[in-house]
């Protein structure tokens, strides 16, 4: 897809997780409103915690998943936008000021405010993916979403960094090529969810999105309409999975049947009743069944789920964020749909919880509209922000060996 066509209103997003590999292709309206076109998904191979660990079998997935869009839509894409959660992604915030001689803000300010507060090149041995603005200031005065056209001394602006190992992304990258497709941008998963997600009142409120997903789960926390940190604790709804394999003496693959079937994270007065039927690992289609209380299979997902909010809940406590975040709380990703999920998560981390789903989407079936869609669904939303929004999107993505100021130059050029 050249950037003609992504300006005609053809947009591509591709989200390689560690369970599933989904492809959404959406047309943005006259009215900028996106609908899907098509839509492609297949079971990830050759991937953990979100990191390509077989190169071969990655890109198998993906294109599978691409092709089936393609058809669908009827399309031929040429580049996609990519998400990420590999690589320990870590957030860095750093605050800059201009001078400004008391005239009038305009354009140029703002380049020279956001030029001086890039990087300069990569973060030592980490890439950088996103720049992004949270805000400025003009003269001490806070809560600025577009300062131009207003007077004062000095501006300034706060610049949140995300950086990862370059190995992973490099690699998820490589096979993104290999199937001949270029990356236009590359995002955060946790950003990504909660774009599509989180309405307004939360982002500007304070609110933490949590992304549970096969092999890791993702967090994101906005304050005043931006994402201001991100986080990834390598552990997601595959480990519980596993957990349930080997407790229970099953296949994997009949372990997440269970899960998906009759899985939860609270029991219930007639769990110890109820029995679920688990066929025994090794044993063939004539063999009888082995019986079990489904309360069972709850002893064994909460352990872990509680093992999960506990980590998640002490990189918050570290970041800083866990109480300005506020008391509202998001989940969703796939394993986000166990049974009881949001009310152990409300007493675990005492916030208001509730179950994210993707929104502000035309033509998303029910099956392919849910919590595990949210990251694809996002990165739409994304492309779409990057053509509309100046100076409040990133000023891009680490996505290749371009020089960084040729990137921010041409996003500039491409928006004034």
């Amino acid at each position: 897809m050249s950037n003609n066509k992504t300006r005609q209103g053809l947009i591509a997003a591709l989200d390689v997780g560690t369970s599933k590999v989904c492809c959404f292709i959406a047309h943005v309206d006259d009215d900028d409103a996106l609908r899907i076109a098509g839509i492609g998904f297949h079971q990830a191979r050759g991937l953990r915690a979100g990191a390509v660990v077989d190169m071969d079998a990655a890109e198998e997935s993906i294109l599978a998943a691409v092709h089936h869009a393609e058809q669908m839509a009827d399309e031929t894409i040429a580049e996609v936008y990519l998400s990420f959660s590999a690589g320990a992604p870590q957030s860095r915030s750093v605050a800059v000021e201009v001078a400004l001689n008391g005239h009038e803000i305009d354009d140029s300010d703002l380049r020279r405010v956001l030029a001086q507060g890039q990087p300069n090149g990569d973060a030592g041995d980490r890439k950088v993916i996103h720049t992004i603005p949270v805000g400025y200031t003009i003269d001490g005065s806070r809560g600025i979403r577009d300062p131009r056209g207003m007077f004062g001394e000095r501006l300034g602006v706060t610049i949140h960094t995300i950086t990862a190992q370059p190995g992973p992304l490099r690699n998820l990258t490589s096979c993104v090529s290999r199937c001949h497709l270029d990356v236009a941008g590359c995002v955060v998963s946790a950003y990504a969810s909660g774009l599509a997600c989180l309405v307004d009142d939360e982002r500007d409120l304070g609110v933490t999105l949590i992304d549970l997903g096969g092999g890791a789960t993702s967090i994101a926390v906005f304050i005043d309409g931006d994402m201001v940190h991100a986080d990834v604790v390598p552990i997601g709804g595959n480990h519980i999975t596993n957990d349930i394999a080997r407790g229970l003496s099953t296949t994997v693959s009949y372990a997440e049947r269970m899960k998906t079937l009759y899985g939860g994270a609270l029991a219930s007065a007639d769990d110890e009743r109820e029995t679920i039927d688990v066929r025994l690992i090794g044993e063939g289609e004539d063999a009888s069944a082995n019986p079990v209380p489904r309360a069972q299979l709850t002893r064994i997902i909460r352990p872990r789920l509680e093992e999960i909010f506990e980590m998640v809940r002490a990189r918050l406590e570290a970041s800083g964020f866990a109480e300005r975040a506020g008391r509202r709380m998001v989940m969703t990703g796939g394993a986000s749909q166990l049974q009881g999920l949001p009310e152990l998560a409300t007493q675990m981390f005492g916030k208001s919880v509730r179950l994210g789903r993707p929104r502000n989407i035309q033509g998303l079936a029910e099956a392919t509209g849910g919590p595990a869609y949210s990251t694809c669904a996002g990165l739409l939303h994304y492309a779409q922000a990057r053509r509309a929004a100046p100076f409040k999107q990133p000023l891009g993505a680490a996505v290749s060996g371009e020089r960084r100021w040729g990137r921010i130059g041409q996003w500039l050029h491409e928006h004034f």
